[in-house]
């Protein structure tokens, strides 16, 4: 079996946008690809915008099957603070095109957790392009042919998409965006005097509240933007880790345990490297903007055509059963649905479950 690094030419007119010269001029992503020899029938990619998944649970279980796996980064691996969606979905297009070039007659692209919506993106472009800019309003050049579509694209564990999991957990008791201390009482979650399960109307208050502050740091990213002579400036998204799910477990019931997967739900919420703590006004509004994102993971699916199995895990403290009803309902029709009992959102400690994932999705897709 054998396992390469491969540096993936990004097509022309897609600078990484980096300080270096060597990077803007011949832009590069790499990808771990592992050949098990099998023929060229069939492979399987991950990616994810930014997390490194060379090494993800997957690889060698698929591999170990006989199936042809690229593992990918984007250019933004390790950091979302300038992650311009549109941009990704090139990245991922030089992937495709390698496995193309390789000879592979059927691709299956696996949106996994964050993957999900980048890989839903791709594909509804992928099957039609539509998109001449970013959402700033910046010309961006993508050709139809830098984007190879997939032929089956399998969603496992995945939220909806940057901008719905970031507002879901957006703390709307912040009532200054520079002073997470200044807050309102009322709407902190975590306040000892909010019992749990939470009061229904409360809850209803506190997801308008939500939707509402995204709102308002959507319009300080165009103000931003509007304002700077480089078209574009930094900030920090305060307390973004209070999303009642985590630890009511009545709502949007499953068999995960209270709490976030890193610890302790409201330390999270402050920590300084939190979900989306670091961005630019460009990137705020391409990621995690309700309003102007095109990366909604559903929304995307909705648009293409392709063959979808959507796998979700029962033990999962990221992604909850609401989300993968979601994806279901954006398939209806060209779907099939697979649930994983008593995986969390990463698995690779239970092997028996990453053997069955695995199984899954090779018996599903080829």
């Amino acid at each position: 079996m054998q396992s390469t690094l491969v540096m993936l030419k990004v097509a022309k007119g897609a600078p990484l946008e980096t300080l270096s010269g060597i990077q803007n001029s011949d832009p590069r992503v790499y990808g771990r690809f592992v050949d098990p020899g099998h023929g060229k029938d069939v492979a399987y990619v991950l990616i994810h915008p930014t997390n490194n998944f060379m090494n993800h649970y997957l690889v060698d279980p698929l591999a170990q099957r006989g199936r042809a796996v690229l593992a990918m980064n984007t250019r933004y691996s390790g950091s979302d603070s300038m992650l311009i969606m549109e941009r990704a979905i090139q990245d991922l297009g030089a992937g495709m095109r390698f496995l193309r070039e390789q000879g592979f007659k059927k691709i299956v692209l696996i949106g996994n957790s964050g993957g999900g919506s980048l890989t839903a993106f791709y594909q509804q472009q992928a099957e039609k392009l539509t998109i001449t800019d970013t959402p700033d309003g910046k010309p961006i050049d993508i050709k139809q042919e830098d984007l190879p579509p997939a032929d089956n694209l399998a969603i496992l564990a995945a939220h909806c998409g940057r901008a719905a999991t970031l507002t879901d957990s957006l703390d709307p008791a912040v009532i200054d965006e520079y002073d997470p201390n200044k807050t309102d009482e009322e709407l902190d979650m975590y306040a000892p005097g909010h019992a749990l399960p939470y009061d229904h109307a409360w809850l209803e208050r506190y997801r308008q509240q939500q939707k509402a502050r995204n709102e308002r740091l959507t319009q300080h990213a165009l103000d931003l933007i509007a304002n700077s002579p480089a078209g574009d400036e930094a900030f920090t998204v305060y307390r973004t880790k209070a999303d009642p799910r985590t630890l009511d477990l009545t709502i949007d019931p499953s068999d995960r345990k209270a709490g976030a997967i890193w610890g302790d739900a409201s330390t999270v919420n402050r920590q300084a490297n939190g979900l989306g703590r670091f961005c630019t006004a460009r990137s705020f509004l391409s990621q995690w903007s309700l309003r102007l994102t095109r990366a909604h993971g559903p929304r995307c699916l909705a648009d293409t055509r392709v063959s979808t199995l959507i796998m979700g895990y029962t033990a999962d403290q990221a992604v909850f059963p609401a989300n993968i009803a979601e994806w279901a309902e954006a398939a209806k029709g060209r779907s099939e649905e697979y649930t994983v009992r008593g995986a969390g959102h990463y698995p690779q400690n239970k092997p028996e479950l990453v053997e069955e994932i695995a199984k899954t999705l090779v018996a599903w897709g080829g």
